[in-house]
């Protein structure tokens, strides 16, 4: 069980450098857990896509329903207090510490390849990768 940042949850469906990691960890552990948040961030990550013509609207909503089913069951509300403080204390915008928040609470890594959550919690933020690398 492991918390996924919207990109991290991108990366499976949208092919790019990160997505062959992305896949090896949903093979390696299969249950992601994300703050409701994540459904909003990911519709922003399609619309982008279709407004570039990388994605068509009929692909986007595949998408969707697709991640939708990926965390159902999973989709965890945050605690404002805990959320800014970690924002407070580290630099990193609120809706980054929204995952941080929840894996802090469950005691679970959050995966993400945003270089400033890992720098910033390098005990809960790791990348797919490295994730991979020491849970082997």
């Amino acid at each position: 069980m492991i918390v996924v940042d919207t990109n991290t949850i991108a990366y499976l469906y949208l092919p790019t450098d990160y997505t062959s990691d992305v896949e090896a960890l949903l093979e390696k552990d299969p249950i992601w857990i994300a703050p409701i948040l994540w459904r909003s961030e990911f519709r922003n990550i399609l619309a982008l896509y279709i407004r570039k013509n990388i994605i068509d609207l009929d692909t986007a909503l595949q998408m969707q329903v697709q991640a939708e089913r990926q965390l159902a069951g999973n989709e965890y509300s945050v605690h404002s207090t805990a959320v800014l403080s970690l924002a407070s204390e580290s630099g990193c915008s609120a809706y980054d510490c929204e995952f941080i928040s929840i894996a802090k609470s469950l005691n679970l890594k959050c995966i993400t390849a945003d270089k400033k959550l890992t720098a910033a919690f390098p005990t809960i933020a790791m990348t797919a990768k490295a994730y991979l690398k020491t849970n082997r």
